[in-house]
């Protein structure tokens, strides 16, 4: 009996011992699953364009419909590691919320195609590191502290040409609740540093026009580019003063007692040079701020104007096969392009001495995409930026400027993180408070 029972163990699994293992196996075999369906999740979350994902393949369905919502979370440390008024430190942030609606998915009707509506709100908030700096607001280490709180962005009505005589994107037309910054005097590289006048101001600003990311009045755009070589762009906007002020909130609709009209123009090319097809951007602008004013003399003056030169090329590209085929090659030639590499951007505003406290300002810089080997993505940038004020009897000031470097580490599509260092030369302008070092980290994701 008890041979026996000792060869039954040795050559038979009692039934429920062998349910048991069964169980256990499929146990197993869905935990392997479910593990990997979870790194697979991970993966794709992780390598995705956004970092709220799909919304469990709700969002692909509704840009496929025409709806694209997008959210954008800007955040920046400071620390004053030398001069300006004292040592300290800050934090500011920037959340924005962007909807663009394309009519024709939307409503299914071919004969609405080329025309979207965008809107947006914003959301800003943090202490001012200007207050420990003491630079003037155009050179304020952070382009955050203007339009705070919560902010109604442009809400617009948008119409490009799908194809006319020929031509893709031939005509561009937009109106509603607008903004001039973002059609004009448009600088990509310069967004990767934070100083407020590389990234933002331009120097414009500083003449008592409107001319930052929160101005808003009604108004619109008119842009015909013909060829790829060539465009040119006017605009007319109302001219609102103290638009851009944080308790307007940018719902300021009737504007104020004192309107008038704000003209601009803009007139460029944009060239592909050499064997390499290096691109580049060439522009010449100006703009008319029609409110009277008086300047520090005492002068009366109607409006304010300025011109603008913008000068941006790439200089060398590292080979890759990696990108868009050239367009004008044959199909036996064509080869791939490359975005890493050196690229320079330059900038100068100038307006009359008169009724301008900033007659000229100018920035100019490198930014180098791919440096360091392995990284592709990440950005190392260094810029310089001087203002000089306006002479007359009395003042002070002479000129400022700014020296800033950075590095942005791209983390993944949707995410980095970006040390940087700011040399602050004159704050202010008029010598009595140190150069100040200003160094942190931003950080960004879209979500």
């Amino acid at each position: 009996m008890v041979a026996g029972n000792q060869r039954w163990k040795t050559t038979r699994t009692p039934p429920m011992n062998k349910s048991l293992a069964q169980l256990l196996i499929l146990l197993t075999f869905s935990a392997s699953v479910a593990v990997a369906q979870s790194d697979h999740a991970f993966d794709q979350w992780w390598t995705g364009e956004r970092g709220t994902g799909e919304w469990f393949g709700k969002r692909p369905t509704l840009e496929g419909s025409g709806i694209n919502f997008t959210i954008k979370w800007t955040g920046t440390y400071y620390g004053i590691a030398s001069g300006g008024l004292e040592q300290g430190s800050s934090f500011d942030q920037s959340l924005n919320f962007d909807l663009k609606l394309d009519l024709a998915k939307l409503t299914g009707r071919e004969s609405l195609d080329g025309f979207t509506i965008t809107s947006g709100v914003r959301y800003r908030d943090g202490a001012n590191v200007n207050d420990d700096v003491g630079a003037s607001s155009t050179f304020n280490p952070s382009t955050f502290q203007s339009g705070k709180q919560w902010r109604l962005m442009p809400f617009l009505l948008n119409y490009t040409t799908p194809e006319l005589f020929g031509v893709k994107d031939l005509l561009s037309i937009s109106a509603g609740w607008a903004n001039p910054y973002d059609v004009f005097a448009q600088q990509a590289d310069s967004k990767l540093f934070r100083n407020n006048a590389i990234i933002s101001s331009k120097g414009i600003s500083a003449n008592g026009v409107g001319w930052s990311s929160g101005y808003v009045a009604w108004g619109g755009h008119l842009k015909v580019k013909p060829s790829s070589l060539y465009y040119a762009q006017a605009g007319l906007y109302m001219a609102i003063p103290n638009a851009n002020a944080t308790s307007s909130h940018g719902v300021d609709f009737r504007g104020a007692e004192n309107n008038g009209l704000y003209v601009l123009a803009e007139t460029g090319l944009t060239p592909k040079v050499g064997s390499d097809l290096l691109p580049g951007k060439y522009a010449i602008g100006g703009y008319y701020w029609d409110l009277e004013n008086t300047s520090p003399t005492g002068r009366t003056y109607d409006g304010r104007y300025g011109f603008y030169l913008q000068a941006d090329q790439m200089l060398w590209r590292e080979s890759s096969p990696d990108i868009v085929a050239d367009p004008r090659a044959t199909a036996a030639t064509k080869r791939k392009v490359n975005d890493e590499g050196l690229r320079w951007f330059s900038f100068f505003n100038f307006a009359p001495e008169g009724n301008s406290a900033l007659p000229f300002y100018f920035h100019t810089g490198l930014i180098y995409k791919g440096l360091i080997p392995g990284r592709n993505n990440d950005q190392f940038g260094v810029a310089y930026a001087r203002g000089n004020y306006r002479r007359y009897e009395g003042t002070l000031k002479t000129h400022e400027g700014v020296i800033e470097c950075d590095y942005r580490f791209r983390i993944n599509q949707w995410s980095y993180v970006q040390p940087y260092i700011q040399y602050i030369i004159r704050p202010n302008g008029t010598g009595a408070v140190n150069d100040a070092t200003v160094v942190g980290l931003n950080f960004g994701f879209e979500l």
